[in-house]
């Protein structure tokens, strides 16, 4: 994995407004302890920063494995922010939709996006997407 230089106490890529460490570092440090992120929420917040930090073996481990991609390439992109527009879970089942803005060479672009969550075995995974019109 990337190792991670991201300060302890700076701002959570994820835009939660809480610091790193407080938010998104417990998850990204905790594959290996068991830690898992708590609620579907969280867990797409952890992969945006997993994405912003480049932490490839963290987003593969969060990825369902009747989804996931055998191998994972990073897209050439500044990350600069993360609106959650809705969240949402009924029992082992979730979905956030959200707003990540990045610039991929000079030009600004937004992604726009409805994540389907799952919870197994009480660890949250994320299964796929739908991508929306672009903004």
């Amino acid at each position: 994995m990337k190792k991670n230089l991201h300060p302890a106490h700076a701002p959570c890529p994820c835009d939660s407004g809480k610091p790193y460490a407080e938010c998104c570092a417990p998850w990204h440090k905790g594959m290996d302890a068991g830690v898992y992120a708590p609620t579907a929420e969280a867990l797409m917040r952890s992969r945006y920063s997993g994405y912003v930090l480049g932490l490839l073996e963290y987003l593969l481990f969060t990825w369902h494995p009747s989804t996931a991609p055998g191998d994972l390439e990073l897209p050439p992109v500044k990350w600069l922010g993360l609106e959650v527009r809705h969240a949402m879970e009924a029992g082992d089942a979730g979905v956030v939709e959200f707003v990540a803005r990045c610039r991929d060479g000079g030009k600004a672009q937004r992604m726009h996006e409805t994540s389907r969550f799952v919870r197994q075995d009480g660890r949250w995974y994320y299964i796929d997407g739908q991508m929306h019109g672009a903004e």
